[in-house]
């Protein structure tokens, strides 16, 4: 296992210097689900629910989560995102509604962050609007299911589907 980067040699945290690194293709997607009460999916589902679309306000602040990433996470670098795409799934059978991000960026540093901050962002909109009807609903399984880019190349997690 390598080092933690974002500790240095007296175990103080500092923002890891990536001025030396070359700048490449940095592509990462991530992924997290909802589960929610039947009838608070099928709202979602239907577009009926008390504060709108809801899948479409979830996915602009999911895009807008990624772009803060920075100012969330204290030692992520601010990244000139190129592209970050959000996209849902209603699931029925589980009562639930699973999210994917997509972030990339032409830099020195990875994106992984930012598509993880999409999906967390994303759900917890959903959360939101419509916590007045259900306020059991649990988020869970966010991850990462792939990085490419980088010194340390590419990383696909073993159930990335």
């Amino acid at each position: 296992m390598t080092e933690l980067t974002h500790f240095d040699s007296a175990g103080q945290a500092h923002m890891v210097d990536v001025g030396a690194k070359d700048e490449t293709l940095r592509v990462a997607r991530a992924a997290g689900s909802i589960r929610m009460l039947a009838a608070t999916l099928q709202r979602v589902a239907e577009g009926s629910a008390a504060k709108g679309d809801v899948l479409g306000v979830a996915r602009i602040a999911g895009i807008m989560g990624a772009k803060r990433t920075a100012e969330l996470i204290p030692l992520c670098h601010p990244i000139a995102l190129t592209r970050v795409a959000v996209e849902f799934e209603i699931d029925a059978e589980a009562a639930a509604v699973h999210c994917r991000a997509r972030a990339e960026t032409r830099g020195r540093t990875g994106v992984e962050m930012e598509a993880l901050t999409a999906v967390q962002v994303a759900l917890l909109t959903i959360y939101d609007m419509c916590k007045a009807v259900d306020r059991g609903m649990v988020i869970t399984d966010v991850r990462l299911l792939e990085k490419h880019g980088g010194k340390s190349g590419d990383w696909v997690a073993e159930s990335a589907a």
